[in-house]
């Protein structure tokens, strides 16, 4: 079993999440992000919001997925400052949803100063809650914005422990790891990790406090990452114990802190029912035969190591 820490599913088809479940992912978390295009108004983050809180949800349980997701204004937008504020004004009462197991992703782009305070605002609101922090670390100026997030992150007073870094590189992991914080790593081709060197990362430093993602968005991305780093794990000769570790293990230690994402959730899941619908809509398009399964409760082989 697999649970998929960073995936971006509103810009994914079913055949993704039916792709996914049938690789072993049992669990996603969809983290809020930036859409390619500036939202001009806070309705659009509105209908954004309650879209990954709602309909992806009950989508990807119809497809044989646990589907979870993080709440928060993304860095790259907070530079709108007029919109920033707006948003800040709604995030409270969608960080209190069901499902919601992070503020995040957050953090820098361009380390500007309306990036910083928004930041800053949003870690507040997460030690209020008493919830996670997914850290996005900036594309460019990389380790300064990750060690920069960090110092931010210790300064207002959050355990290092509630914390994921993600978008990690061989440049940044050490530091995040000395710290005592989580660091993802998005394994996301031609950019961010590549698998082969996630394989030679975990090889080198083990597997303690690593998380492997996939970081499936609207670009050139595989939402099978994760289970296709693994089984390169396998075949690269790391221990089984270290590659569930990283895989499925310290995904539930962190985000399941939030009190939102328990095992339970997939190890006895509810039945697959398409013909069930959310606000009057089905996950199905005119003449489609509805897939209708009865729940199997995982049991201990699934767990198994071997």
């Amino acid at each position: 079993m697999y649970i998929d820490t960073h995936t971006h599913m509103i810009s994914r088809t079913t055949d993704d999440y039916e792709a996914m479940a049938a690789a072993g992912v049992v669990a996603c978390i969809e983290p809020a992000f930036w859409l390619g295009q500036p939202r001009t108004n806070v309705g659009s983050y509105i209908d954004y919001l309650s879209t990954i809180i709602g309909w992806e949800r009950f989508r990807a349980g119809q497809f044989g997925l646990r589907h979870y997701c993080t709440i928060g204004l993304n860095s790259k937008e907070a530079n709108n400052e007029e919109l920033a504020e707006a948003v800040m004004e709604i995030l409270p009462r969608f960080a209190l949803k069901e499902g919601v197991v992070a503020i995040g992703e957050i953090g820098y782009d361009e380390q500007t100063d309306p990036e910083d305070r928004y930041f800053r605002q949003q870690l507040d609101l997460a030690r209020e809650l008493s919830l996670p922090v997914m850290i996005h670390t900036p594309h460019r100026d990389k380790k300064r914005g990750t060690t920069r997030s960090m110092d931010v992150v210790v300064e207002h007073g959050l355990d290092p422990s509630w914390v994921v870094v993600d978008h990690n590189n061989e440049e940044t992991m050490q530091e995040v790891l000395d710290r005592g914080f989580w660091a993802g790593f998005s394994i996301y081709p031609g950019t961010k990790m590549g698998n082969e060197r996630m394989v030679a990362i975990v090889r080198r430093y083990g597997a303690e406090r690593i998380i492997v993602d996939s970081a499936c968005d609207w670009g050139v991305s595989d939402p099978l990452a994760v289970p296709k780093t693994a089984e390169l794990m396998r075949r690269g000769g790391i221990a089984e114990e270290a590659i569930r570790t990283v895989t499925y293990t310290n995904a539930l230690a962190a985000y399941g802190r939030s009190g939102q994402m328990r095992e339970e959730d997939w190890l006895n899941p509810p039945p697959i029912d398409q013909r069930t619908l959310y606000m009057g809509n089905s996950v199905l398009r005119g003449g489609q035969e509805p897939r209708v399964a009865l729940a199997r409760r995982r049991g201990e082989e699934d767990l198994r190591i071997e």
